[in-house]
């Protein structure tokens, strides 16, 4: 059986920097208070109309199937995470080969949020391992701003989140035997739906308010058709991101570690070991406080939410594209990629490089 490894990698960020001070003219809120709460000072919007998720994503693949040392015609399966694709469907995926104007290959889309590209890796790492396939392009991008509640009465949300790529191209690796060698070693996906509208989109959507907050409870005589959207819906501003941050702090600072510590354990390894973990860059404060529960040191840890904000499944690839590009990665080390979000689902990938 393969180990996987990574054979290219690429990230992109829009042009446009946002800074927290720039949302002042949208909300009542401070760049104090956004620092304090998420420690971001900045973040990337794309162009309203010239980038979309795919775009992007197609800008960051570029960079990883060059640096793979391949074409877009060896690409023989997409793996495609986002939670804003371009349409309500088709996927991402299929657009972007159409892009790239690669092959009919197969193409997959990842519906797991802050997660997704943790589980795209996974479920890539099961087709490199297998040998179905050879040249994988996993992709995690967003386009978080043109859905943003840009106003006092969202501010929680909206500060937060900012758009961006990050690609990898996957390969089977020399060494599959080695317990040294370079590859994934493991992967470890979780979910747990009991708070599942804690974090979450309802609209538009099937769900008829089969579950019902207060805010969103007030359709019983609507038209056939407006359950999924409507005029009243875009009034009340029930078409933006719904969450829950305290409950959803809590929840991410018990799993992030134990994640993280299932993928150690899995291979005989302590966080002694790590080389670097790279976090869903969800929130600053998040990952300190898992960075102390591990008791990892500072320069074990990789961080650049304070520059992009949270790009969900883009966050993790562009982080570690960003570490790898600044030298903090070396062949043979031992890397940890985790994630959490919407859903509840969390996961890790246990990587030598």
């Amino acid at each position: 059986m393969h180990r996987t490894k990574i054979a290219g990698i690429g990230m992109y960020v829009p042009s446009n920097v946002v800074t927290n001070n720039d949302l002042l003219k949208y909300m009542d809120t401070s760049d104090e208070w956004i620092q304090e709460r998420t420690g971001i000072k900045e973040r990337r919007y794309a162009h309203r109309t010239e980038e979309t998720t795919t775009t992007m994503g197609v800008e960051a693949a570029t960079i990883a199937i060059e640096r793979a040392g391949i074409t877009p015609q060896d690409i023989d399966f997409i793996v495609f995470a986002t939670l804003c694709p371009d349409y309500y469907f088709p996927g991402c995926g299929v657009l972007l080969q159409r892009a790239m104007k690669m092959k009919e290959i197969g193409a997959l889309d990842i519906r797991n949020q802050c997660s997704g590209f943790i589980y795209a890796l996974s479920v890539a790492d099961q087709f490199i391992k297998t040998g179905m396939y050879k040249n994988i392009l996993v992709v995690g991008s967003e386009k978080h701003s043109f859905g943003l509640d840009f106003s006092t009465r969202g501010r929680n949300v909206s500060v937060i989140f900012g758009d961006g790529a990050g690609a990898v191209v996957l390969q089977p690796s020399a060494n599959p035997s080695a317990s040294s060698g370079q590859g994934i070693l493991s992967t470890h996906l979780h979910s747990d739906g009991e708070s599942a509208e804690i974090l979450a989109m309802f609209n538009p959507g099937t769900h008829a308010n089969h579950w019902k907050p207060e805010k969103y409870a007030d359709f019983e005589e609507a038209e056939i058709g407006e359950m999924f959207f409507s005029h009243a819906m875009i009034d009340k501003a029930q078409v933006f991101p719904n969450m829950d941050g305290p409950a959803v702090f809590k929840k991410a600072i018990i799993k992030f570690p134990e994640v993280i510590l299932e993928a150690l354990d899995k291979n005989g390894l302590q966080t002694s070991d790590l080389r670097l973990l790279i976090p869903h860059q969800a929130n600053l404060r998040i990952a300190q406080f898992v960075q102390q529960k591990l008791n990892l040191r500072d320069d074990q840890v990789h961080n650049n939410i304070q520059k992009y904000g949270n790009t969900t499944a883009a966050s993790v690839p562009i982080a570690l594209c960003e570490a790898w590009e600044e030298g903090k990665i070396k062949e043979g080390d031992l890397i940890c990629l985790a994630a959490f979000g919407s859903g509840f689902t969390w996961g890790s990938v246990l990587l030598r490089w």
